[in-house]
């Protein structure tokens, strides 16, 4: 029996470029057989070959799958005769670069997970929840959990975690100016706050009250030497960790400073997003003699939720609340200060 006739549908949009309905479909199926046809669905647009004018950009024998360059060459140059992607060579572009497998549930909390973010070599997740509790995950070993932590001084969530680059030291932080420091690489799993583990304090306050001040985003140096966060004083605080103090304090934006990050190994340049919609860079070199940003990237219409860094120095990509993700270059950023 055909895939068509069994569920009543024609899932060859993707390989065709059209969408085709079954008129002839007048049952309904059930869950179980929508949810197959579904899966079949997806997989038939994964494995959809793009548009053969597409696949002969260049000399050569094809071969799938087509490279991202080479058929956006081809849309460019309109070899399909249509001047965009039809269905199927968009689906083809996608099965390059999104998950195929998934989603699926590795653990639960009894309060909401607010931040994650993975190893820089992918092997730990860490999760940190609002009640206070941070879990660190081996990704390796089934995503079996290498360190569950209890915090404390916590004033409304868990804002942000950032693991060291040996991956020996977690740093978090909330809405308050202490950011605490735990051993993630002891050999206990159980790290309760100045209980089983002492969970040491930086302070990151400068004259500020302290029911006013919190941290938004913090992260590590790429040499573990120095943290930068990003705090609700509009403002960037770098941490020296062997001075154990805050050694440069920026009046930054002009509302709350929601990420931060280095731009590369050097840690000369400090990348930042706030609520006032900007994403700005900033030259620790030349800051003391001229007290205003690098540069400034505009383009977001709400607040920016999140930057990284793609660790050369000169790419960044931001998350903002306009539902909108952008892929910055700093060589064209606006030396206009706002």
């Amino acid at each position: 029996m055909s895939y068509r006739r069994r569920f009543g549908k024609d899932n060859s949009a993707c390989d065709s470029g059209n969408a085709v309905e079954d008129s002839a479909s007048g049952e309904e199926a059930n869950e179980a057989s929508k949810s197959l046809d579904h899966e079949v669905a997806h997989l038939t647009k994964l494995k959809s070959r793009p548009h053969q004018h597409l696949r002969g950009v260049f000399p050569g024998k094809s071969r799938l799958p087509v490279s991202t360059l080479k058929m956006l060459m081809g849309r460019e140059s309109n070899y399909s005769g249509r001047g965009r992607f039809s269905s199927a060579d968009a689906c083809h572009v996608l099965s390059r670069y999104l998950p195929v497998n998934g989603p699926w549930g590795v653990d639960q909390s009894n309060s909401p997970a607010y931040v994650s973010q993975f190893s820089n070599n992918g092997l730990f997740f860490v999760a940190g929840f609002q009640g206070g509790h941070i879990r660190i995950y081996d990704v390796e070993k089934g995503w079996t959990i290498q360190k569950d932590i209890r915090t404390k001084s916590l004033r409304w969530t868990i804002t942000d975690t950032s693991l060291s680059p040996d991956q020996r030291y977690l740093a978090y932080a909330s809405m308050s100016p202490i950011v605490h420091i735990v051993n993630a690489g002891s050999s206990t799993t159980e790290s309760v706050a100045n209980i089983t583990e002492v969970h040491e304090g930086l302070d990151f306050s400068v004259d500020y009250d302290d029911e006013e001040f919190g941290i938004f985003s913090v992260k590590f140096s790429t040499d573990g030497r120095e943290l930068v966060a990003g705090s609700s004083d509009a403002s960037i605080h770098v941490y020296d960790l062997q001075a154990n103090k805050v050694s440069l304090n920026i009046p930054a934006h002009t509302s709350d400073v929601n990420t931060v990050c280095f731009a590369d190994e050097t840690g000369h340049l400090i990348f930042s997003g706030s609520d006032d919609n900007l994403c700005k860079v900033w030259d620790r070199r030349c800051f003391v003699t001229k007290g205003q940003a690098a540069g400034v990237l505009m383009g977001h219409q709400e607040g920016i939720t999140f930057i990284d860094s793609r660790g050369d120095g000169r790419y960044l990509i931001s998350n903002g609340k306009d539902q909108t993700t952008k892929l910055w270059d700093i060589r064209k950023m606006s030396s206009r200060n706002l």
